[in-house]
């Protein structure tokens, strides 16, 4: 918990730092880093119940179109927690149909939906289409680094509720539904309706996350909202950093984002090899992630 702190109070500081002309381009990369870590702990949310979900890059775009179409009309804080919300409906009305599918099975569902959404957008013409939709900035940019301190919000948010879960009654009852669906019916815990409430608040971060991310790059376009790479992001990040924790998936991101940053900046078009053969070693030799470090040292962790 400690870590967590840490780290969101330099996030918080960063921009009064000396960053010289670097500056503009380390914020930039910090805040992608920050709605990575975001997204990344919202799935984990999810996968604490043990469902492997497909589906966050949808919930992201989601919520990054529902923000930046309601934004002009309602402003950017309540256009934020519009997109949170329609992330969240759609999660429900997805769970209602497949949290009753297991492994694969559930991953393909999700894997398919996510299509289907990008789909739709694609194809829609009050999004914008395939041509992409230009978006407002956040408080219509009367704030320089308003999105920079929106993203910081929402990654103590996801971290907040990470950490509260963590320790509440609701945490006993996701890891027996991973542990044992069956197990945990007989111990009366109501299978589906916990893992609902987990996909629900999972895709509502996922979508708070997409708006702020809409609103720093001021543009939109469906490839990019609702790319599989973003649902890869939200699972291997989790997994790099160490699964059902909070530290895991903030510290996870923070990391591979900086790390791909700074292998595309020195080495190029071949990062992606140097990157894939990184992670592979930290999954081979961490199969439970960074987190197993602070274990090793006797360091607690949240």
């Amino acid at each position: 918990m400690m870590l967590v702190g840490l780290l969101l109070l330099l996030a918080l500081v960063l921009p009064g730092l000396p960053l010289g002309e670097w500056r503009a381009f380390l914020l930039d990369s910090a805040q992608f880093a920050f709605l990575i870590s975001a997204l990344a702990l919202a799935w984990d949310l999810l996968a604490r119940t043990g469902q492997l979900s497909l589906a966050h890059g949808a919930f992201f775009g989601l919520g990054a179109y529902a923000a930046a179409l309601a934004a002009p009309a309602v402003g950017t804080l309540p256009a934020l927690l519009l997109g949170g919300v329609v992330a969240a409906l759609f999660s429900l009305l997805l769970g209602l149909a497949t949290l009753r599918l297991h492994g694969m099975y559930f991953a393909i569902a999700t894997l398919a939906f996510s299509e289907v959404m990008r789909t739709l957008v694609l194809k829609s013409a009050f999004t914008g289409g395939a041509i992409g939709l230009p978006v407002q900035p956040a408080f219509g940019g009367a704030f320089p680094l308003g999105s920079y301190y929106l993203a910081v919000a929402v990654l103590a948010l996801a971290s907040g509720i990470s950490l509260f879960l963590g320790r509440s009654r609701l945490h006993y009852a996701m890891t027996a539904t991973r542990q044992g669906e069956a197990v945990a019916r007989v111990l009366g815990v109501p299978v589906v309706r916990v893992k609902l409430l987990a996909f629900a608040i999972s895709a509502f971060l996922a979508g708070l996350a997409g708006g702020v991310y809409a609103m720093k790059t001021l543009f939109l376009s469906p490839y990019d909202a609702f790319g599989l790479g973003r649902a890869v992001e939200a699972l291997v990040i989790p997994i790099f950093g160490g699964l059902y924790t909070t530290t895991g998936p903030l510290l996870g991101g923070l990391i591979i984002v900086s790390l791909e940053t700074w292998l595309r900046l020195r080495i190029g078009e071949g990062y992606l090899v140097v990157y894939g053969v990184i992670l592979v070693l930290t999954i081979l030799f961490l199969p439970r992630g960074l987190v197993s470090l602070f274990r090793r040292k006797g360091v607690g962790h949240a």
